[in-house]
């Protein structure tokens, strides 16, 4: 039905799929937080993931799972753990708009860590998105106006971790293939999660039942979405779309857990995505240049 439809059409379709998705998993992880530790709810997580992957590779064959830089992928998850646990504390804490809104500081801290792990140039474009994703956070936290919520500090200081395992992720994509990076991502962060749930483990309840299989299945679902969107159309016009968010979610804390909705926030949000706009421009404007630049040149 959708096969003769305009890609941008198609990456609408994917993104909104995965913003639904990213939402399911906030939501059932803020009921989940009520009952069981962080750590039990990641190691909930890994479980359904090794499954999920494990069909995969059960069904495409187990040859692409060879890799012959097992450190790079345990750098890469223990980072992503990081940002994972940052995530899910905060939800427990915090308003989910603002849990959203710290997590869209990634790319910033991506930027400076290529800069500085891959040589990456720092162009006036990304120092511009860096400049106005760090005034965008300082808007949200508004230091020195209050207490600052230690949950904030551990989504902030998640978000890094995101940022520290999407450069490892660049890395390993030269050598393995993508279901190798997701196989060794769920298969070693189940005991970064099962070890310290052992200490103070709660056995989960049918009630709770539903909640778990959300958490497990929008973690790859909203993932999925978004690589497929990133392949049928440019950043200019997921990355919009995937700022959608922020409202969506601040509405959700508004309706179902009666959580104000704070402008600062969505302030420093805008911040944000203006900063990684203005990147994501230059960087396509940049493109077309380095084709004509690489190309052959024909014989006058």
């Amino acid at each position: 039905m959708f096969k003769d439809r305009h890609p941008a059409f198609l990456a609408a379709l994917w993104m909104t799929g995965a913003l639904f998705s990213f939402m399911a998993m906030a939501v059932s992880g803020r009921e989940l937080t009520a009952e069981y530790t962080t750590f039990q709810i990641l190691f909930f997580r890994s479980v359904i993931g090794v499954v999920l992957i494990g069909a995969l590779v059960i069904k495409t064959g187990t040859q692409q799972l060879r890799t012959s830089r097992p450190g790079a992928h345990l750098v890469r998850n223990i980072a992503h753990f990081g940002g994972q646990y940052g995530w899910f504390y905060g939800l427990a804490w915090i308003s989910l708009a603002e849990v959203i809104a710290i997590e869209f500081t990634t790319p910033v801290w991506t930027a400076l860590l290529a800069w500085l792990l891959l040589g990456e140039r720092l162009t006036l474009p990304r120092m511009l998105a860096v400049a106005l994703g760090i005034a965008g956070l300082l808007l949200i936290l508004r230091p020195g106006l209050g207490v600052l919520h230690p949950a904030s500090l551990a989504v902030l200081a998640g978000a890094f971790g995101y940022a520290l395992s999407y450069i490892q992720t660049k890395s390993l994509t030269r050598t393995d293939t993508p279901l190798c990076i997701l196989f060794y991502m769920t298969l070693m962060q189940l005991p970064f999660g099962m070890v310290p749930s052992l200490l103070d483990w709660k056995s989960p309840t049918l009630e709770a039942l539903p909640w778990i299989l959300v958490v497990g299945v929008t973690a790859m679902s909203a993932h999925y979405c978004m690589a497929r969107a990133f392949k049928l159309a440019d950043a200019t016009v997921v990355v919009p779309m995937d700022f959608m968010r922020l409202p969506l979610i601040a509405l959700v804390g508004y309706l179902f857990y009666q959580e104000l909705i704070d402008w600062y926030v969505l302030a420093g949000a805008a911040l944000m995505f203006s900063g990684n706009l203005i990147n994501i421009r230059a960087e396509q404007r940049k493109a077309p240049i380095l084709k004509e630049i690489r190309a052959p040149q024909s014989p006058e």
